[in-house]
């Protein structure tokens, strides 16, 4: 939730910012916070609204050209042949199920990966600096920001040292840029341009900071981009479009054609009406491709398989017919084609040797402010925390057998000059 000041808080001073959120410099008391979290909620997105199970296996088993074979299992019971509407309506249900199966599942794949990405946030609790869950973040808190973190809620920075942050996951930026705690004059500005707030979604590439969370779980601008996300209505795909078409010229056709037979047959041949209209009924059938809608569903999961196997996942079958036929594919590329991150390709160097080469990583370690964690549940040995360029040449140290921290351990930092 949002806990809103007299004026926009970027144009507040850091002092003023605390005291609109009723927080200090030892942020909030623990029973304060529990108030907050009660009257607040915890910082959390709230869940998208998704389809019952019922209605979603409807959609398997009631759309378009299912009802055309829903109906002609009818006609074959009329015309007398129960085999024949009983297979048919075994089609329909086998593929309704086994549509309903792949996207559910695609459905709860995607829900573990979110919840597979527990948060913890570093924040001053009576004073003292504790480690909680991101969901227990309250406006007024007081959070530590450093390289590697990822802003859980909306913040106002109230000091900055050499701070930068990652705003590809909101607004595409692939390089990190700067962020100050000095106060903002002007009480219009853009989301982006508010380089005193830290921005929940967004992460700390390097440098450090204190921001005062002012907006929490479903007011954060995150939480706005991802409502308007879900508010896209679904469109038909391409795929599902034509086999509507086709069903509509199916149907036209067949019932045209057993409304000739059924005239020809009673006028001209002098069957009886019964007779006639078992007659035209079973030419209706016959006009029916029983064998289009699972066709189209293995084939369509044959391919959502090999995909799999390429680690992407498909929510929707005919999502896939639609990605074969795109010819220009307009996309967000830093974290979403890319993995926002750098790759030491070649090094060049004045002169040859191994010992130059070497004395060059050590000197690129003692250079950056990014760092590398031991990793033990990945099948990478470390995980880079910081700059993309710096945690690229940190990797390269590694690999060349250097250690960063030894190596900055044994020469410490006596002051820093800002890169500018």
């Amino acid at each position: 939730m949002h806990l809103s000041a007299a004026q926009p808080i970027w144009t507040l001073d850091p002092d003023a910012a605390l005291q609109a959120l009723g927080s200090g410099p030892r942020g909030l008391s623990q029973a304060e916070a529990e108030l907050r979290l009660q009257r607040f909620g915890p910082n959390s997105l709230p869940p998208p609204q998704r389809r019952s199970v019922l209605r979603r296996m409807g959609d398997q088993l009631l759309h378009l050209m299912a009802l055309l074979l829903w109906v002609a299992g009818g006609l074959a019971l009329l015309a007398g042949t129960p085999q024949l509407a009983i297979a048919i309506w075994v089609v329909v249900l086998v593929n309704g199920l086994f549509s309903f199966w792949q996207e559910y599942q695609a459905e709860r794949t995607m829900a573990a990966l979110v919840r597979a990405l527990p948060q913890q946030v570093q924040l001053w609790r009576d004073g003292a600096l504790t480690v909680l869950s991101a969901a227990a973040v309250v406006p007024g808190d007081l959070l530590l920001l450093e390289a590697g973190d990822k802003v859980p809620a909306d913040c106002r920075l109230i000091d900055a040292q050499a701070l930068y942050l990652d705003l590809s996951l909101l607004s595409g930026e692939s390089l990190p840029l700067a962020r100050h705690a000095g106060a903002l004059r002007q009480p219009l500005l853009p989301a982006g341009e508010r380089a005193n707030l830290a921005l929940a979604g967004t992460t700390v590439a390097s440098g450090r900071g204190t921001g005062i969370v002012f907006a929490t779980g479903a007011e954060t601008e995150f939480a706005h981009v991802a409502r308007l996300s879900a508010q896209t209505p679904r469109s038909p795909s391409t795929l599902e479009l034509q086999v509507a078409q086709i069903v509509r010229t199916i149907t036209a056709i067949a019932l045209g054609l057993g409304a000739v037979i059924f005239l020809l047959s009673h006028w001209l041949v002098g069957m009886g009406s019964q007779e006639s209209l078992i007659f035209a009924i079973g030419i209706i059938v016959a006009n029916v491709p029983e064998g289009l809608l699972p066709t189209v569903t293995l084939s369509l999961a044959i391919n959502v398989q090999r995909m799999a196997r390429q680690r992407a996942l498909v929510r929707r079958l005919s999502a896939v017919e639609t990605l074969g036929s795109l010819s220009v594919i307009c996309s967000d590329k830093t974290g979403t084609l890319t993995e926002g991150q750098m790759e030491l390709e070649e090094l060049w160097l004045p002169e040859s040797g191994a010992a130059l080469r070497q004395r060059l990583l050590a000197w690129v370690c003692l250079c950056s402010n990014a760092r590398l964690e031991h990793e033990t549940s990945s099948h990478e040995p470390w995980r880079a925390v910081g700059d993309s360029t710096e945690t690229a040449l940190l990797r390269a140290a590694a690999a060349a057998g250097l250690s960063p921290a030894e190596v900055q351990r044994r020469q410490p930092r006596l002051h820093e000059v800002p890169f500018d």
